[in-house]
Formats: structure tokens, C-alpha cells, sequence
């Protein structure tokens, strides 16, 4: 049985979690761009200090910051959780994901096992988790190598690894999804969030 939502923040926070390659982005930005849900859903910006690339845009795909306003912000306890990727540090703002709330909007997050866990604690009434499961850990590797062609070796077998390690948390989450087809996981993902969505 899950617990009542708190009525003076009426929107809720869709985390989405998985391995490298499961496909959690692409549901998410495909359950965003739904005709039916678009209205109410949004993507939650995290703020992050790589660089910006030349198609992104300020605050749309990213709030872009340097290491030491990235630090500025932890210290102001403007940062709800964090992570450090491949030297740059990424984390989810307080401030806009809140306003969102009080707005009534729902917004979504794709985040580590960590990242997951921190939210859903820090907003246990609010906060529904998602795991996208691959359908094995050999189709799961054959993704990674196929997205990370230019990637060494010694990375590839590093993911897989924490994969391995992901997959086992599986079952703290409040809903699982299979991954195998596209299309069906969207739609179960879909159903999830109308189900949890309906007033």
C-alpha cells in the first residue's frame, strides 16, 4: 500500500533508473513527448560542470557551471543529489525541481541507484522509481559496445560490471519494467505513470 501524497506539493518526481544501456533515457524523453502526458510532465535540468557542446542550449539540456559554483551551490545545500562522471560533476537542483512541485507539474529524472534513493527519501511522499531492466546481461553488453565504439575496452567491462551490481537492486524499486521491445516497455511505462498520475 503506498502512502498518501502530501497535498501542498500536488506534483510528483518519476525517477527512472537502469544500467548503461537500458534504454531509461530514451523512455523517459519518449513518455515526455507523449501527446497526452507532455502537458504535465516535465524533464527535470540538472546542473552540471562539463562544457557545453555547440547544439546544447543554457538551462534546456543543462544549468552549466564551473566546479567552483558546482561546490558554491553543494555548500548552500542547493543540490539535492549528485554524482561525479568522467571528471565533471552532475547534480539535481533544488530550486526549479520544487517549484515544479508547487506548480502541480510531475517531473522526471533519469538517476543512479544513489540518486534514486536520496530522492525518494528526501521526498518519500511524492517520489515513484522505476528500474528498466535489459533482457539479459548479454544484449546489455552488446548496447554498450555498440553505443561506446570509440570507448576503450577496459570502460566497456567497467559497466558491465556495475550493471551486474545495478541489476541486484532491481527489487527496491516500486515498479520494474523489461526492456526488451521498445514500444511495450513505453507503453507499461505509460500505464505507470497514469496509474500513479489519476486524481
Amino acid at each position: 500500500m503506498k502512502a498518501s501524497r502530501k497535498h501542498n506539493n500536488p506534483g510528483k518526481i518519476f525517477v527512472i533508473s537502469g544500467p548503461s544501456g537500458s534504454g531509461k533515457t530514451t523512455l523517459l524523453t519518449s513518455l515526455i513527448q507523449d501527446k497526452k502526458i507532455a502537458k504535465t510532465l516535465v524533464k527535470s535540468c540538472s546542473v552540471t560542470t562539463r562544457k557545453k557542446r555547440s547544439r546544447e542550449t543554457e538551462a534546456q539540456e543543462y544549468f552549466f557551471v564551473t566546479p567552483g559554483e558546482f561546490k558554491g551551490l553543494l555548500k548552500a545545500k542547493k543540490i539535492l543529489e549528485w554524482t561525479r562522471y568522467l571528471g565533471y560533476y552532475y547534480g539535481t537542483p533544488k530550486g526549479p525541481l520544487e517549484e515544479q512541485l508547487k506548480r502541480g507539474k510531475n517531473v522526471g529524472l533519469c538517476l543512479d541507484l544513489k540518486g534514486a534513493r536520496i530522492l525518494k527519501k528526501l521526498y518519500p511522499q511524492n517520489t515513484v522509481t522505476v528500474f528498466v531492466l535489459p533482457p539479459s546481461l548479454e544484449v546489455l553488453k552488446e548496447r554498450i559496445q555498440n553505443r561506446c565504439r570509440h570507448t576503450a575496452q577496459k570502460e566497456v567491462t567497467q559497466r558491465v560490471q556495475l550493471a551486474r551490481r545495478e541489476l541486484k537492486a532491481a527489487d527496491k524499486f516500486d515498479y520494474c519494467i523489461l526492456n526488451q521491445k521498445l514500444a511495450v516497455a513505453l507503453g507499461e511505462l505509460k500505464n505507470i505513470y497514469l496509474q500513479e498520475t489519476k486524481n
